[in-house]
């Protein structure tokens, strides 16, 4: 049965978000794409799918234009399926130890990759309460935001960011935890080629159907580990 799904960041093609919106277009599913700027491959890909693809500006520093893209999506769609909160980001200083690095990019940092999502969530439940099912949230974290397995010694921003993202889903599983509306869970998704010249062994087209599987699987399943990688296997907080 088609499903309506929204995902942020989405603007690049070589990007998971992208490819994402592709696969479940593919699939023959509604896709509400979000974006912070406009996109000429995404605004391409809306042109073979009319229909199917609805492409909503939203900054997610910025409760008001959450709040306003959540207003626009529910004069568009009846519900919402699914959520794939993808839309991250990093610093200039992200490679930086700590000597050289500038302290004032992780506010900004945990703003966008981890309240950004939450912001998500709370604007768009109302659409995700009139699922015909259960919907299911997927915040797409990474293995840098695992406490546990922490090895680096720069990612001061980004994985404070993922780290704080974990934290936010595991407490947010707590609350709808007796819900049959909603289940939610984030994700470590492998190393993906995600920029250009990467040597990174996953391809984000490819990836993104294994994602897609991954995601149809866990949709009704709110006993199994909530912090997983994209086999599904649990990862360490």
């Amino acid at each position: 049965m088609p499903q309506t799904v929204l995902i942020t960041g989405t603007g690049r093609p070589i990007g998971l978000g992208f490819n994402m919106v592709r696969r479940y277009l593919e699939h023959g599913d509604r896709v509400l794409a979000t974006v912070r700027r406009p996109s000429e491959a995404l605004d391409a890909l809306r042109a073979q799918y009319p229909e199917r693809l609805d492409i909503l500006t939203m900054d997610l520093a910025s409760t008001e234009s959450v709040n306003a893209a959540a207003a626009q999506a529910a004069a568009l769609v009846p519900c919402i399926d699914l959520v794939i909160n993808n839309a991250t980001t990093a610093s200039p200083d992200c490679m930086k130890e700590l000597p050289d690095f500038n302290p004032d990019y992780i506010a900004p940092a945990v703003d966008v990759g981890a309240v950004g999502p939450l912001r998500v969530i709370k604007a768009f439940l109302s659409l995700l309460r009139r699922s015909e099912g259960t919907a299911l949230i997927v915040n797409i974290s990474s293995e840098a935001g695992s406490i546990g397995r922490c090895y680096r010694t720069f990612y001061l921003d980004y994985g404070v960011e993922k780290a704080a993202l974990n934290m936010i889903t595991k407490t947010l599983h707590n609350y709808f935890k007796d819900d049959p509306k909603i289940n939610i869970l984030c994700l470590h998704p492998g190393w993906i080629r995600t920029s250009e010249g990467s040597e990174a062994p996953l391809d984000p087209y490819e990836h993104a159907e294994t994602l897609r599987l991954l995601f149809a699987s866990r949709q009704n399943d709110k006993e199994g580990p909530i912090f997983i990688t994209h086999t599904g296997e649990a990862y360490p907080w």
